[in-house]
């Protein structure tokens, strides 16, 4: 039995003492503790495929930023790896992948991968869930398909995922057989995370925002919906599309539990569109090089605007590494003690 539950109940929908606050990225390179840890380990793959260091790393924010749940530390592309296409970390660079996927070919050649392809990972979220003891829930998580697929097909991080695109308009057929193995992959990904602890999953869609609606509900809501009708049943599951606002609506009409938003929509406009949902987010993680007068100022506007219930309180993207650690842990005691209407 959870000790405090807060963020479970708030994505089912259930009533509230308060909004629950995380943050995306809260374990990482704003806490010297992070980074002491990280120094540890090799390189920054060798890290995530540390259990005894992903653990660490993954309760750090609980005891030292105060948040409601913690977030398994691993990385989105390690379905890709799974799958058979790994990739190296570059250091102040980002992802790399040596191979791509250009044809069919490729895709033939990709397995679907299982939990246990991902073993590291599951024990890394069995020590997590033990060490902490049922204090808070622990997040699972994994990049949405059309994410995925961006990476694997471009082989970096870009800012048009252009090749990914002209991808989708000259080999629709071949994109969706690859998708699909994504999207099977990740169901299964998934549901070994549920069986070693995890209490609510997250799907991250960073790359959302480069498509067109009609592209973006063909080429990853659909895969997406999947995934949530897959585990849905088993715990609360949400979708975090970065940048794809239009698609609030249509994101509500898929059996996750809550939609994470980004700093590009008012509370008001996503409730009129997320119908009985609950919403996460959405302050600007640049608020936070902000005075702490501003930081008050425009967080109660959030907190007031969105209300208690079927709310978890977020940022609108992770936090940067330049951060002030004690102003992100002025924004979680802030959130935590603003004064809620009954």
């Amino acid at each position: 039995m959870l000790k405090n539950d807060l963020l479970i109940r708030a994505a089912k929908g259930l009533e509230v003492e308060r909004a629950p606050v995380w943050l995306m990225r809260q374990a990482g390179r704003i806490l010297p503790e992070y980074k002491a840890t990280r120094a540890r380990a090799k390189n920054f793959i060798d890290f995530v495929k540390t259990p005894e260091l992903a653990c660490e790393v993954s309760i750090q924010p609980v005891d030292i930023l105060g948040v409601d749940a913690a977030i398994i530390f691993s990385d989105i592309l390690v379905i890709p790896e799974a799958m058979g296409l790994p990739y190296q970390m570059i250091e102040a660079k980002g992802p790399w992948f040596e191979n791509t996927i250009k044809s069919k070919a490729d895709v033939d050649k990709l397995k679907i991968a299982d939990a246990g392809d991902l073993d590291y990972v599951i024990k890394a979220l069995q020590l997590t869930k033990k060490e902490l003891n049922n204090r808070v829930p622990l997040i699972g998580f994994a990049g949405a398909p059309w994410t995925l697929f961006a990476y694997m097909i471009e082989g970096s991080g870009s800012k048009t995922f252009s090749k990914a695109k002209q991808f989708l308009y000259t080999q629709p057929e071949t994109a969706h057989l690859l998708l699909e193995k994504i999207t099977q992959s990740t169901i299964n990904y998934l549901k070994g995370q549920v069986a070693a602890g995890a209490d609510i999953l997250q799907l991250f869609d960073s790359w959302a925002g480069v498509l067109s609606p009609d592209m973006y509900y063909e080429f990853s809501l659909n895969y997406i919906s999947k995934i949530c009708d897959a585990l849905s049943p088993l715990v609360p599951v949400t979708v975090f599309a970065k940048d794809a606002h239009y698609a609030t609506e249509k994101i509500s009409q898929t059996s996750c539990s809550s939609i994470g938003l980004d700093w590009t929509i008012n509370p008001q406009s996503a409730r009129s569109q997320a119908g009985n949902k609950t919403l996460q987010g959405n302050a600007d993680p640049c608020l936070l090089y902000a005075s702490e007068e501003k930081i008050i100022r425009e967080t109660n506007q959030m907190l007031k605007a969105f209300g208690k219930n079927k709310y978890i309180c977020n940022l609108g993207h992770g936090l940067y590494p330049d951060l002030d650690k004690e102003k992100v842990k002025f924004f979680v005691d802030l959130v935590k003690n603003y004064k809620w209407n009954s």
